[in-house]
């Protein structure tokens, strides 16, 4: 992979690879599970323990191959009786249903070793299935230690197993290090169940692409564009409509329910859930989101949200985690939103930033609006409450409180608090200068425009002039 990160951690579909083993075995309800880790085991043991805190970690010693690995598990699990299923960490679309297949076969069958083969146009690279006359399993044999004539066999092994557990702890105990990469097979015991006189079996699936390993990023890349098919797929059949799925990505974990519709340029990522009849889209990307009925989110990034029932999101808004609005409510073009309740009803229209604020019902607040959070070194909190009229351009400097039905002047840095039903002005009050732009820039376009503007004044009778205070509601102004 040529990455500091372990293999089995490169994620597909949202989840690491070794989450979808996982899930893939828990599937079956087995009652051990258990993962073996050798390389950057802290890193691997730590993942495992987010993805499925029941599973049991096992390490592998300094000997390689895949038969110490199963060797080391069988030695943490005691002196287990019945199935055991061994499958590997890096193939991320094997599920539960192909592994419940192999499992009942293996059963049915009453075998040693049942194992899960597919046939591929080129095997290059993967241990061949060797049948006998009776077509059962001779021997798995590696590409490097395969001859011309078994080089030719197109049924590999996909490194999925069912073994009876007492045939598979007696042939671990008899494997070596005679092949070509010095490791412990263990394809080698189904050489040893053959010699034993065993049933040895291949269950053939034709889904090719399920059982296929990842070995760098270009097949990352290419599992990864197949998973997002099939999980598309999967959810149109369900009853959702993705309007164009070449642009759409959606991780293994979403949830989404009948008549949700995704448009073009959508990416659903992590634990996101959409409800009945949303609307997501186009050029969206949520992450852990919760969207409520009937909502509408277009052209929104939002991570860690909540979005209430027929609530409206965008275009062009941000929530940052900890964002909840209310039914109906509305955050509109141009707004970011941080760790802020909005209520029922209420509007964030545009150009503003909303953080670390409540805001109650059915209250609207005024474009290019700031709550002022940040002191340098501590975040405060801002509350607005319901049915709140809050003007334009207003910085709320935090902490503050604006109370019910209150509103806030245009243009107001509001430093205190607002009671409930009162008007808040925080500005200053306006000076006219009269004609400075004529003496301070005469030969500007401005100072024409003005001078022209003042010409029909001119011809009219002295009627005085006017100056005053201009812009408090309060201030009556006063003729000269």
């Amino acid at each position: 992979m040529r990455s500091r990160l372990p293999k089995i951690l490169h994620p597909v579909g949202g989840r690491p690879m070794v989450g979808h083993a996982l899930a893939a075995a828990r599937a079956l309800d087995p009652a051990e599970l258990a993962v073996v880790v050798r390389h950057e085991r802290d890193l691997v043991a730590a993942t495992i323990a987010e993805l499925d805190p029941a599973a049991r970690v096992v390490d592998q010693d300094e000997i390689p191959g895949t038969g110490r690995a199963v060797e080391c598990a069988m030695e943490a699990l005691g002196e287990i009786d019945g199935a055991v299923v061994v499958l590997a960490g890096d193939v991320p679309l094997l599920d539960g249903g192909t592994l419940g297949q192999l499992l009942a076969s293996h059963v049915a069958e009453g075998d040693a070793v049942t194992i899960l083969s597919t046939e591929v146009p080129d095997a290059t690279g993967y241990g061949r299935i060797v049948r006998g006359a009776d077509g059962q399993v001779e021997a798995i044999v590696e590409h490097k230690d395969a001859s011309p004539e078994q080089r030719e066999v197109r049924e590999i092994n996909t490194s999925t197993y069912v073994f009876d557990a007492v045939t598979l702890r007696h042939g671990l105990a008899s494997l070596d290090r005679a092949n070509a990469q010095g490791e412990v097979y263990l394809t080698d015991v189904i050489a040893f169940a053959r010699k034993e006189g065993l049933g040895v079996r291949a269950l053939i699936t034709d889904d090719s692409m399920s059982v296929e390993g990842v070995n760098d990023r270009v097949q990352l890349a290419a599992l990864g564009a197949e998973m997002n098919r099939r999980t598309l797929e999967a959810w149109m059949r369900e009853g959702v409509t993705i309007v164009d799925p070449a642009t759409t990505w959606i991780d293994a974990d979403v949830e989404l329910a009948p008549d949700v519709t995704i448009l073009p340029g959508t990416q659903l990522h992590g634990a996101t859930r959409i409800a009945e009849g949303a609307t997501i889209g186009p050029d969206t990307t949520l992450r852990d989101t919760e969207v409520h009925d009937g909502a509408t989110v277009f052209r929104t990034h939002a991570e860690l949200a909540v979005i209430g029932e027929q609530a409206t999101v965008g275009p062009f808004s941000y929530l940052r985690p900890g964002t909840v609005l209310g039914r109906k409510g509305k955050i509109g073009g141009f707004v970011e939103t941080k760790n802020a309740t909005i209520g029922e009803g209420s509007k964030v229209p545009h150009l503003s930033y909303v953080g670390d604020a409540e805001i109650g019902e059915h209250t609207n607040i005024g474009a290019a609006s700031v709550t002022v959070n940040y002191d340098g070194e501590n975040k405060h909190r801002t509350v607005i409450g319901s049915h709140a009229r809050t003007g334009a351009d207003n910085m709320f400097v935090a902490p503050v409180s604006v109370g019910d039905g209150a509103y806030t002047a245009a243009g107001s840095v509001i430093v205190k608090d607002v009671p409930a039903g009162a008007l808040g002005v925080g500005r200053a009050q306006q000076r006219n200068i009269e004609g400075w732009v004529l003496r301070k820039r005469p030969a500007s376009a401005a100072a024409r425009a003005a001078e022209a503007a003042t010409i029909p004044e001119r011809s009219e009778p002295d009627r005085g002039t006017t100056s005053g205070v201009v812009g408090h509601p309060d201030q009556e102004r006063k003729a000269q």
